[in-house]
């Protein structure tokens, strides 16, 4: 099996990391971030409160485009500084594209992230750009010295110089900024929230610290952090310190989420309660140590892991314009009334779907993403089981993997269909007693397979 790098190669940067980052970690009190400036990324004031709900185009949308995929290089305080640009295939001019930048490990490069590693595509922009089928730009820009310093403020003005050039250059939806990163790339991600919490939507930190500074780091952004429990080059109280900032700054409830055993070789997500409408906290750990990718069950790494399609799906909640992302709330059977409900209140993996009274509690909550996904707990999946595609199929919840099993329709007369099979959602045999479990059959129009939701 192909990882994101080799063992010996793991083990070489992971001892090269680790000397470097602890040196980092003992000088980085005295690194005195900079200012960034005044002014934003397009001279608004960088803490001047914004509303997100405001849609947005840049300049770029209509006119034909003066960026393509490809490395370019552009001037940003006084230095030459480069990034690589991956545009969609068949890229409209007349379409909002999301921006995504992924910020690159200590000692790694823009070339790493673009280009996926020894698993190439699967991988590219951490597994980023092959679940968004062509749906949305991405950036994977160049540190000086493969780092992340964010001396005087330079890496943070970096990124506001790229942001003006591809957006008068392409056709940016300027509601749909996100950024992530790994290790030193999460510490930049992390600077970014702190920032330009009013430039970008949400922010996914993977492994990181404070190694890139926090300017700022008093107002709400969506946040996601992942993090291993035996992390050894950045201990994960690192991570749970990021993620606490933004608990305060977007109003959740505290907690002590759950964080999986040592030697379970699984994750768990969790997405915390309280928070202002359209500013979500989630923090995913894992048994593991260093890594971007870890694969549940295993001891290996690579672009399998379930931490892309966490952060996708994170990341594509936020239509533009919708800060809560679309249509939301529970999903209620025309015929029982009763609720799509995930058995037990679980949150594993397989959980079966079935009909219960309508409680309000989380695991009656659904989400449809601008992707198509049905989203219950933030983090999990609406899934027809195994991919199968047979009347009969049991409904279940997944971790969100972007999968064509994990598309639904919903349907102008009531009914809610995959997009892979075809099928609809079923209350099995017609029933409406408390339990009855939902699969996929076909459609017949019946009032078993008629929702509504909201």
């Amino acid at each position: 099996m192909k990882r994101i790098w080799s063992r010996e190669r793991t083990e070489r940067v992971r001892r090269r990391s680790a000397h470097r980052l602890l040196a980092l970690l003992a000088a980085v009190a005295a690194v005195v971030v900079g200012s960034v400036g005044a002014t934003g990324a397009h001279g608004a004031p960088a803490d001047t409160s914004t509303d997100v709900t405001t849609l947005a185009s840049s300049a770029g949308c209509g006119s034909a485009p003066t960026l393509s995929s490809g490395t370019h290089t552009i001037q940003s305080g006084g230095t030459s500084r480069s990034f690589i640009l991956r545009v969609p295939d068949n890229y409209d001019r007349s379409r909002a594209y999301p921006l995504i930048f992924a910020f690159h490990w200590n000692g790694g490069t823009a070339g790493d992230v673009a280009g996926g590693g020894t698993d190439g595509a699967n991988w590219s922009y951490y597994g980023l750009q092959r679940l968004s089928n062509n749906s949305a730009i991405f950036v994977a820009p160049q540190g000086i010295g493969n780092g992340w310093a964010n001396s005087g403020g330079r890496d943070v003005t970096f990124v506001d110089d790229m942001i003006g050039r591809l957006e008068s250059g392409l056709c940016v939806d300027t509601a749909q900024r996100f950024a992530l990163g790994f290790s030193y790339g999460g510490g930049m991600s992390y600077s970014l929230a702190c920032s330009r919490a009013t430039v970008f939507r949400a922010v996914a930190v993977y492994a990181g610290g404070q190694l890139s500074g926090c300017s700022g780091g008093t107002q709400p952004i969506a946040y996601l952090g992942i993090h291993g429990i035996s992390d050894n080059v950045l201990n994960i109280s690192q991570g749970r310190s990021l993620r606490d900032r933004f608990v305060t700054n977007n109003g959740c409830t505290r907690q002590n989420p759950p964080e999986p055993a040592s030697g379970s070789r699984t994750h768990i997500v969790t997405s915390y309660s309280g928070c202002r409408a359209g500013y979500p906290v989630q923090w995913a750990a894992f048994d593991g140590g260093h890594t971007p990718g870890p694969i549940d069950g295993t001891y290996d790494d690579g672009w399998q892991t379930w931490t892309s399609g966490v952060t996708w799906n994170f990341f594509s909640q936020f239509g533009s314009g919708d800060p809560g992302g679309g249509d939301e709330g529970a999903i209620v059977g025309a015929q029982s009334s009763r609720c799509l409900d995930v058995a037990g209140q679980s949150q594993s993996n397989g959980a079966q779907l079935q009909l219960w009274d309508c409680n309000g509690a989380a695991n009656q909550q659904w989400t449809k993403t601008a992707s198509g996904e049905l989203r219950v707990y933030g983090g999990k999946c609406l899934d027809a089981e195994g991919g199968a595609t047979a009347p009969g199929t049991r409904a279940i919840i997944w971790d969100c993997h972007g999968g064509a099993n994990q598309k639904w329709n919903v349907n102008a007369n009531g009914t809610i269909s995959s997009t892979q099979s075809g099928l609809c959602l079923d209350a099995s045999g017609n029933a409406t007693a408390n339990g009855t479990r939902v699969v996929l059959w076909t459609c017949n129009g019946g009032a078993n397979q008629r929702w509504t939701m909201g």
